[in-house]
């Protein structure tokens, strides 16, 4: 994709996943920065933030995430894979449970809520908690551009499912 289709499909995603129940009703959302072309949120950001929403970024702690708050303000720093992450003290993180919606970037999806990340399994390891105990929170959403979706993919037993995936064209519930 040009320049200027990513950008395009950027700002309808956020005009679509912002329309949602599970965007509207959330106050707290964890989100992600651009890395490796995935699909820019800036401005779904910048509109939870204006709604009074609060945002977290991913931060890299051994084997899974820990979510911080992100803000204009936030002093971010480059983690060992060159993803800025939140500069911030372990006691401002927010536990997993506690977030309303989890945005997770998406190298590939299908129609049955497989996706496919970058590989780590870090998505995976932080939710194994959530999945095991059926909890309701948070609602997990991939965003990609449409162009990602795959016919099929292979979920092993430890992949957490999504409970949807929001493109640039669509919203799909498996």
């Amino acid at each position: 994709m040009t320049g200027p289709e990513r950008r395009a499909a950027a700002r309808a995603l956020a005009a679509r996943l912002a329309r949602t129940r599970w965007f509207r009703n959330s106050r707290t959302i964890a989100v992600y920065l651009p890395n490796d072309a995935e699909i820019d949120l800036s401005r779904l950001v910048e509109r939870a933030w204006a709604m009074g929403k609060r945002t977290y970024l991913p931060r890299l702690f051994g084997p899974r995430l820990w979510f911080l708050p992100f803000h204009a303000r936030s002093v971010l720093a480059e983690n060992r894979f060159s993803i800025p992450e939140p500069v911030a003290p372990a006691r401002r993180r927010i536990r997993p449970l506690f977030l309303d919606l989890v945005l997770f970037p998406l190298v590939a999806f299908d129609e049955r809520g497989n996706r496919l990340g970058m590989g780590g399994g870090y998505y995976d390891r932080t939710f194994e908690a959530v999945r095991r105990h059926a909890w309701p929170r948070p609602k997990r959403i991939g965003v990609a551009y449409e162009i990602q979706r795959v016919d099929a993919l292979h979920a092993a037993d430890w992949d957490i499912p999504l409970d949807a995936v929001v493109t640039d064209r669509a919203v799909r519930i498996p």
